[in-house]
């Protein structure tokens, strides 16, 4: 039997609700053509809402407190063991096109980085670059968002490679010439956006696989829909603000939530108590907005789903082409959620609401994998690596403590999984959360802190009341925190086996 290859495609902080085929206001064809081919798993969960920690739970098959990255500017082990590396092994080609993020902007001598500042402008570094990464032995990197002034790596290489001289024009300061970011239209041509680079370059690799008959783990990694809000003509008059709908919010939601909701709401919040590490912490800072602009910023965040759905579509067209269509496992999904007015909040932050925590998961296999199908049964990121070794039949090592989906995703099993964990230590102590989520109720505990969240995601799927200290409800808090201490004793790894009585 021959060897799946897989294709991985992902976004970057994409809301669940931002496909075509759950959504009538948005429009993705591309997606919801890859939905209609495969199931699209509507409780699909993060490892933890910020990008370094949930990337490194894709390769690894690990937990953020397992695998080490556990928060943003922290780095994944060099020698972690990773899906791309195990399957080099099997003589697979694994090739990452797009987004890394496994390391931070800044290097030391202690803990070196190449996706640091320094590394990211020296296009020549990137041009020499042909070691492995993270177990990919091919790799073209980009690291910013829109225009910001991490710009760099092989995509600025790629731009320059193009004829666009001078693509530092519609990129910020000190690495472009822009002085400012403004929502909406980005003046880049479309032809030069990093869509279209991740497109072409992912299409070229297909093309090497398919000319060499070598299995292949390729992962598309694209940008947006991130913030800054700001994408080329025309995806950023695509749809009118003015049909956005900004989900209601009353303030009041948050008397029963722990006390930095509500402060987020304050004049001139102070946050010092929370500060531990002297990093800033996503999400405690002033949470007032303007609703005409929140709307604008949503129209064009729309725009850019929009673009990127035109050039995953080129993608999946390339493996149609190449005839790999049929041998090739897809998942397409996203690293975390985001929030656009969802209780007063806006993008990546410490409110593990499900906008933040539940993710778009499509998986497309034919004739294993049920066609147009919806599945309500729990995922998780961490689930893809074991998920995809299983497929080939290989051992999954002791230390992934992600769940194997293989019987879920082919429609012969129900559920793998009877509750998911979402990890956030974005602090040491201080902001150190953990989710705990089953079919019907969500728990989130606090380290070090006497208050918490639990709701009722059957009878208050918008979440807007918070069950933690209502006396009524003691019994099932009690009974919430037991699941939730199991939950955390059963993804221990047990990367040793018993083998003898003593």
């Amino acid at each position: 039997m021959k060897k799946p290859n897989i294709l991985l495609i992902t976004s970057d902080q994409q809301h669940h609700s931002t496909l075509g085929r759950v959504n009538p206001k948005i429009r993705t064809p591309s997606l919801d053509r890859l939905a209609a081919q495969g199931t699209s798993f509507t409780r699909a969960y993060c490892p933890n809402p910020t990008c370094t920690p949930s990337r490194a739970s894709i390769i690894t098959g690990m937990y953020p407190s397992q695998h080490g990255a556990w928060t943003l500017g922290t780095k994944l082990p060099e020698d972690t063991p990773t899906l791309g590396g195990i399957l080099r092994g099997r003589g697979y080609g694994a090739s990452l096109i797009g987004k890394a993020h496994f390391q931070p902007l800044q290097t030391t001598d202690e803990f070196p980085s190449i996706e640091s500042f320094e590394y990211l402008k020296d296009l020549d570094f990137w041009k020499r670059f042909d070691e492995v990464f993270y177990g990919f032995d091919h790799v073209e990197l980009a690291r910013n968002h829109t225009n910001e002034f991490l710009v760099g790596q092989h995509y600025a290489a790629w731009m320059e490679e193009k004829g666009l001289s001078n693509w530092r024009d519609y990129f910020a300061e000190p690495v472009g010439r822009m002085k400012e970011t403004v929502t909406g239209r980005w003046e880049i041509p479309e032809a030069y956006h990093y869509d279209a680079w991740i497109a072409e370059r992912t299409n070229a690799a297909l093309g090497r696989y398919a000319a060499s008959d070598q299995p292949f783990f390729l992962w598309a990694s694209f940008l947006d829909p991130h913030y800054p809000q700001m994408v080329p003509a025309p995806w950023d008059t695509m749809y009118d603000p003015e049909d956005i709908e900004i989900p209601p919010f009353d303030i009041a939601e948050h008397d029963r939530n722990p006390p930095y909701f509500r402060q987020a709401f304050e004049e001139n919040p102070d946050f010092t108590a929370y500060r531990e590490s002297g990093f800033g912490i996503h999400g405690l800072h002033r949470h007032v907005y303007d609703v005409a602009d929140l709307k604008r910023q949503t129209a064009v965040y729309y725009g850019m789903v929009s673009l990127m759905d035109k050039y995953v579509g080129r993608i999946l067209d390339r493996l149609e082409a190449l005839g790999l269509a049929d041998d090739t496992i897809v998942v397409y999904t996203t690293d975390h959620g985001d929030l656009f007015g969802q209780h007063g909040f806006r993008h990546k932050c410490v409110f593990h609401y499900e906008d933040l925590l539940r993710i778009p998961f499509i998986v497309r296999y034919p004739g294993r994998v049920p066609a147009n199908a919806d599945s309500a049964a729990l995922q998780s990121l961490v689930d893809l690596a074991p998920t995809f070794l299983s497929y080939l039949g290989a051992d999954i090592p002791r230390a992934m403590t992600g769940v194997d989906q293989r019987l879920v995703w082919n429609g012969e099993q129900g559920a793998a999984r009877r509750h998911v964990i979402v990890e956030n230590r974005h602090e040491p102590t201080t902001m150190n959360l953990r989710t705990y989520v089953d079919d019907r109720y969500k728990l989130t505990v606090h380290c070090g802190r006497a208050y918490g969240e639990m709701y009722d995601l059957q009878e208050d799927p918008g979440e807007t009341r918070n069950l933690w200290g209502d006396a009524a409800y003691k019994d099932l808090k009690i009974e919430l925190l037991l699941k939730y201490a199991e939950a955390e004793l059963l993804k221990e790894p047990m990367w040793m086996p018993r083998i003898w009585g003593a």
